[in-house]
């Protein structure tokens, strides 16, 4: 039978700027896939990888390259072959495997072999800003168990953000992104400041393509790949530099890649997390599975949004809460006229 494809861009503005190392962002640009067989439908929503000019356009005409496979019955593993890893494949693959669960009349994580889905305790990041700002703002995440602090590279402004959101929130575990704005002669620094913070995890503090800096480096606290990590191929390279890999569906091409990586992780002695590039629910619902096989789960996405998708996912006592109906599940079968 053939498939119809929808191919669609939409804009989701921020409830505000949000700001990291050499960034300043004020909406989310997604593209939208929607496979239909007439009965039975199936979407993803991408935001692609801006750092790798992964945008909207790049990702509309890479799925344009595959629409005629695609209406034809292109299966995910045929799509693995056909697209690279980023945002147009993820689009294409959640479709697939949304699609798919309601013909077979089962959930995704029963067809993909993940556990049944519970809530999960999610970091709630700040944007980089003054350090009063990110003191209050921390304060604002009553709820919140689970921190991410953005850093912008400036280690004197760095060190004070930090201490100032610990001293604000004593009880929370704490991350740091520090989004590729460090040298490793400024690592030392760094960490004299996250060990007396009690951090828990520095993420990404160098520049894709000087993972070899950290080479016989001795990190007093798990250090994260999340640049230096887009897909399986990056993996092995990070054994004896990086503790922790941080999957993001954008970045590795989909659920599908995702879960290779995450079992291909465990094999290697690496601890695995699950990220996000921002999105509405829509595109968290399949990191949301994801996240059953993780160590630490950053999908707060949809908060840094003015409006979610309804349904949509819910954030409660810190944890993240993903319904049945918000995606890839049976109960939602027929395509409503």
């Amino acid at each position: 039978m053939r498939l119809s494809l929808d191919v669609a861009v939409e804009r989701l503005p921020f409830a505000k700027p949000f700001r990291i190392s050499g960034h300043v962002f004020t909406e989310s640009s997604v593209v939208v896939v929607t496979l239909s067989d007439g009965l039975h439908t199936g979407r993803g929503e991408a935001s692609g990888v801006y750092y790798l000019g992964d945008d909207v356009d790049a990702m509309t005409a890479a799925l344009e390259t595959v629409r005629d496979d695609l209406q034809g019955g292109m299966t995910r593993a045929e799509l693995q072959q056909a697209l690279p890893p980023g945002g147009a494949r993820n689009a294409a693959d959640c479709a697939l495997w949304e699609l798919d669960a309601r013909r077979a009349g089962a959930p995704v994580w029963k067809l993909a072999g993940l556990p049944e889905p519970k809530p999960l305790l999610t970091t709630f990041t700040l944007g980089a800003d003054e350090p009063g700002a990110m003191a209050e703002a921390a304060s604002g995440y009553r709820d919140a168990r689970a921190l991410k602090l953005k850093l912008t590279g400036d280690l004197d402004l760095d060190s004070a953000r930090i201490r100032a959101v610990r001293a604000a929130r004593p009880e929370c575990w704490i991350g740091v992104d520090a989004n590729q704005g460090f040298r490793i002669d400024e690592l030392e620094a760094l960490f004299a400041v996250l060990v007396e913070a009690k951090a828990a995890l520095l993420e990404q503090p160098l520049a894709r393509g000087r993972e070899a800096d950290l080479d016989g480096f001795d990190s007093p606290i798990p250090i994260a790949a999340d640049e230096s990590a887009l897909g399986l191929a990056d993996l092995d390279g990070l054994v004896g530099r990086f503790d922790t890999v941080n999957i993001k569906l954008d970045k590795c091409g989909g659920l599908t890649e995702a879960i290779a990586i995450a079992r291909r992780a465990r094999l290697l002695g690496l601890d695995v997390m699950v990220g996000n590039m921002v999105g509405s629910s829509l595109a968290m619902a399949p990191a949301f599975l994801l996240g059953q096989l993780c160590d630490v789960v950053d999908l707060d996405g949809p908060t840094f949004l003015a409006a979610d998708r309804q349904p949509g996912i819910r954030y409660n006592d810190g944890y993240i809460h993903c319904p049945e109906a918000v995606w890839g599940h049976r109960a939602l079968n027929a395509v409503r006229a």
